[in-house]
């Protein structure tokens, strides 16, 4: 049997783990199974999305280039929030670069292959195979909806209504032009929700001038957020120099390093407690005020969320005032932020690791919760969101875990003594990397199987610290959660998660040319 590498996704992820194949065996011979039509960006990242969708990230910080340099060719001011569309288009270039065998067709299932000892995949055109290794790097696999979502889309069916998912951005636009008038709820209150704003209001051609917005007569009447905890995203740091002034010391990223290398094998105490102890450390120095830091904490660790009691919109202007320098950081804002700067620590520390199930869903739980801070949008979308508050745009009414009750002219949202019905739905909720809710026929299979089995419950796949779930079968990314941590970053498509799983296929496969590299 020759070396021959499938990959099964090729978003981001995939891209970032080819590379690092190549940069160490540059002969492998790679075949691509994806029936996208941007293979090295994806759905999350196409070129032909609106320029209304955002990175969360400033140009200074998107360091994805594989010598670890700033990428060169999206250019602007480095405090920029550059679209999504135009690092999508790098990545497909940087995809076309490695000139890999791309099939464009999807695989149904998997099955090892006793004769040759590899792998085989079933695809609407046929067999294919056999594979040496095959890496499944899906993205965000389709799931079952919860049963609310379940509800709604029978409430819709059979009242003609809208409702439709946040993303592609194409779809949501095009349906959008009916809602000229009315009002539109959003399920959620994170990034997606955000990006659903801003298309429901500059996509459909309004305009924000000197702290107004302009309407342009086509958008919603209202747009009516609402969440589990009402909680808007924190802006990041407006500028390099405050952002810089969130930074931990050495000895404390040593600290926290130290303590969650102890935490994931010490199930005799709290995990929690162990690495918010040293994550008190920097937040106590940059805030001053060790009593509130601790508290916060120690809320967080039990109920993360619970700390705040203000309205969403009252929360909102005080971290924007943070992001913008003119108002002291509070010890969450502060917390959010050097947790955003030690995902890497984290991922470093908790990866390679065989960590316990209960270890591991208490710490990712914690990094879920701290994701409001941690992976906050730019500081103009957060300013452009309470303009449309303050202008009465947006609506935050019942933004905080409603009631809802559905109606043949659509839902009605209660909250206390308010009550707002609107006409159209929108979710902007990510489902859950939860293994058993997965309905995408090939993961479906191999979880049904006994191939992929859940790490815990409400987690994904169990792997090794490589990414294989049997000898030459790996997965990485959103199904592998739990296993690993921090999936959801850019910056994690393209780090040592890779290159553990391309040192390891080297390895198997005795690539003559490759050399080992630590990470």
């Amino acid at each position: 049997m020759t070396h021959r590498i499938a990959f099964i996704g090729m978003g981001p992820r995939g891209l970032g783990a080819a590379e690092a194949l190549l940069a160490l065996w540059p002969e492998a011979m790679i075949e691509v199974f994806d029936p996208g039509m941007h293979p090295g960006a994806g759905p999350n990242f196409s070129p032909d999305q609106s320029p209304h969708c955002l990175l969360n990230l400033p140009l200074r910080n998107l360091d994805i280039a594989r010598d670890g340099t700033l990428i060169d060719d999206i250019t602007g001011d480095p405090e920029r929030f550059p679209a999504r569309a135009e690092l999508g288009q790098h990545l497909c270039q940087r995809f076309n670069a490695l000139g890999l065998t791309h099939h464009h067709r999807a695989v149904r299932d998997i099955q090892h292959d006793e004769a040759s000892g590899g792998w085989m995949l079933s695809t609407p055109q046929g067999p294919e195979g056999p594979f040496a290794e095959v890496l499944i790097a899906p993205g965000q696999p389709r799931s079952h909806p919860d049963p609310q979502f379940s509800k709604w889309k029978a409430h819709a069916q059979e009242h003609a209504l809208d409702l439709v998912p946040a993303y592609p951005d194409r779809a949501l636009l095009a349906v959008a032009k009916g809602w000229a008038g009315k009002a539109v709820g959003v399920r959620g209150l994170a990034l997606s929700s955000i990006d659903v704003v801003r298309l429901l209001t500059l996509g459909m051609g309004g305009r924000f001038k000197a702290g107004r917005y302009l309407p342009s007569g086509m958008e919603p009447a209202r747009i009516v957020p609402f969440s589990l905890n009402g909680l808007p995203p924190a802006p990041k740091p407006a500028t390099a120099t405050l952002d810089a002034g969130f930074d931990a010391t050495e000895a404390e990223t040593a600290r926290f390093e130290a303590a969650l290398a102890e935490a994931l094998d010490s199930p005799a105490e709290p995990p929690l407690a162990m690495i918010c102890a040293a994550l008190e450390v920097p937040v106590e120095r940059i805030t001053g005020d060790r009593a509130a830091t601790r508290d916060w904490l120690a809320a967080e660790r039990e109920n993360p969320g619970s700390q705040e009691d203000r309205a969403a919109p009252e929360v909102l202007r005080g971290l924007i005032a943070m992001a913008d320098g003119s108002a002291s950081a509070s010890p969450g804002y502060v917390a959010g932020q050097v947790w955003r700067k030690w995902q890497d620590a984290l991922r470093k520390g908790f990866n390679p690791r065989d960590v316990a199930p209960e270890i591991a869903q208490a710490v990712t739980g914690f990094d879920d919760g701290m994701k409001r801070f941690s992976y906050g949008p730019p500081l103009t979308s957060a300013t452009e969101l309470m303009t449309l508050i303050e202008d009465g745009r947006v609506d935050m009414r019942a933004v905080d875990d409603p009631d809802i009750v559905t109606g043949p002219d659509g839902w009605r949202l209660c909250n206390d003594e308010d009550r707002v019905e609107v006409a159209a739905m929108v979710d902007a909720v990510l489902p859950s990397p939860d293994l058993s809710i997965v309905s995408d026929p090939l993961i479906a299979r191999l979880r049904d199987r006994g191939v992929l089995v859940p790490l815990a419950e409400g987690l994904a796949a169990k792997t090794e610290p490589d990414g294989q779930v049997q000898p030459g079968l790996s997965v990485l990314g959103r199904m592998a959660y739990g296993s690993v941590i921090a999936v959801d970053s850019l910056h994690d498509c393209f780090g040592a998660a890779a290159q553990r799983w391309a040192e390891g296929v080297c390895a198997r496969q005795r690539a003559p040319s490759s050399t080992m590299r630590g990470g």
